[in-house]
């Protein structure tokens, strides 16, 4: 018989249609939590990721397609979770997007659509679900920052501005659930081999003329240590720890996932 801790409980993952963030529900619907995916794809492929995570898990598992750069559009995904479930008690902010440009060149929309995904989203997503967690004094909310939240790189100002931001709002969050069994946490990922870096590790191969093993090797030499990928089944278990009983006094921490990268 699975033991499953997160029973009854009901998981909102932004962003959750692939990557990372599917890497996370997947998690969290083995560990028995119904589970809310948010994010854009294909119709089919979402339906059948849906019927994959339920069975997974034996859960409940449906889909909200709310476009997070919108507020109202937020409000209406936390009503739906009240509808179906009753509310929401895991939160878990993924959804992310990134643009490269120097900041002489940097497009003033393209700002302000990093900072409305990476980090306003998570304040609307936590500001909507808090009053639910508090009303049952129990509550996870899991921020995937990254390492770029604890370090910078040039020409990624508006992505390291919005990881930067997500930190300070965990912990300021953390603050002011700490007198409640509310938690709120940040996980700082590396490099994680989803769908969208073996995109820019095709590209790569292609311009530079070598094998993707090749290039694999070039790309995790450059940042990361350990020289392996971070798995999104990783990330989902650290999620995952994070929602369990032990980690009920671990409260506002950054918590790297990266291979060594913040060490050096």
């Amino acid at each position: 018989m699975k033991i499953q801790p997160l029973r009854g409980k009901t998981a909102l993952v932004t962003g959750s249609t692939s990557g990372i963030g599917l890497g996370i529900a997947r998690s969290l619907a083995r560990q028995g939590a119904n589970i809310i995916l948010n994010g854009f794809g294909e119709p089919q492929a979402i339906e059948a990721v849906r019927n994959a995570l339920a069975e997974s898990g034996d859960v409940h598992c449906t889909y909200h397609g709310a476009d997070i750069e919108k507020a109202d559009e937020i409000e209406s995904m936390i009503r739906f979770a009240h509808e179906k479930f009753g509310g929401v008690d895991i939160l878990v902010n993924n959804a992310g997007i990134q643009f490269v440009s120097s900041i002489v060149e940097f497009p003033p929309e393209k700002w302000n659509a990093v900072l409305a995904i990476n980090l306003t989203a998570a304040f609307h997503t936590t500001r909507l679900a808090l009053p639910h967690m508090l009303s049952k004094n129990w509550g996870r909310i899991v921020n995937i920052s990254s390492a770029h939240g604890l370090i910078a790189s040039a020409n990624k100002s508006a992505y390291i501005a919005a990881k930067h931001g997500l930190l300070g709002l965990t912990k300021a969050t953390a603050l002011e659930t700490a007198a409640h069994s509310v938690t709120c946490n940040a996980i700082c990922p590396g490099w994680v081999l989803t769908p969208l870096v073996q995109t820019q590790v095709d590209m790569r191969a292609q311009q530079e003329g070598l094998s993707d093993v090749e290039i694999k090797k070039r790309m995790l030499s450059e940042k990361q240590p350990s020289g392996e990928f971070v798995s999104t089944e990783q990330i989902g278990e650290t999620v995952a720890f994070l929602c369990s009983a032990a980690a009920d006094q671990i409260r506002g921490i950054s918590l790297p996932v990266d291979g060594g990268i913040v060490a050096q």
